[in-house]
């Protein structure tokens, strides 16, 4: 197997790879047309004491395990695995319901923005993430970002899996 991607943060003192992102409510359309959207479908393998998720991602697909949050950070784990193997595990092994969604990255001021556009039982949601390599690191964020969602775990794709968007009681 090889890494999907490389990990851009370690944790000091160890070699374990470290996921730091922020994320948020995009509260306005300025940020459509910036970058071309590729789609998604996700599933959960287990979501506790960590989560192990599958996904396709275009023509890829990605096995990533991630441990527990701690502040804006967690250790994660992310491997490219053969399309039909995720296609496969995905039909046949992940808890429903799945995610479906189209991400758009978008450059911004030396950063690249995630924006997930999410459809079925999540249709309605559009967030944005940033991945940094220290949680004190700076940045700017564009006019068409809102509300911070970090801390709340609505917001978790693991969590939109089981209750999704749509059937929040009040948003």
């Amino acid at each position: 197997m090889r890494r999907a991607r490389s990990v851009r943060t370690r944790r000091r003192g160890t070699d374990m790879p470290v996921e730091i992102e922020r994320k948020f409510l995009v509260k306005n359309d300025a940020w459509r047309g910036l970058a071309q959207g590729i789609p998604f479908r996700q599933g959960y393998l287990q979501t506790s004491p960590c989560t192990v998720r599958v996904r396709t991602e275009g023509g890829r697909g990605v096995l990533t395990v991630k441990g527990r949050t701690r502040g804006f950070s967690r250790d994660e784990f992310e491997y490219e695995i053969p399309f039909e193997d995720a296609d496969r595990m995905l039909d046949t092994l992940a808890q429903p319901p799945l995610i479906r969604k189209c991400r758009y990255r978008i450059p911004y001021k030396g950063f690249v923005w995630e924006v997930d556009e999410f459809f079925g039982d999540n249709e309605g949601l559009i967030v944005a993430e940033i991945e940094l390599a220290d949680e004190a690191q700076s940045f700017e964020k564009p006019d068409w970002i809102g509300e911070e969602v970090t801390g709340d775990r609505r917001y978790a794709n693991s969590s939109l899996a089981s209750r999704p968007f749509r059937r929040w009681e009040q948003r």
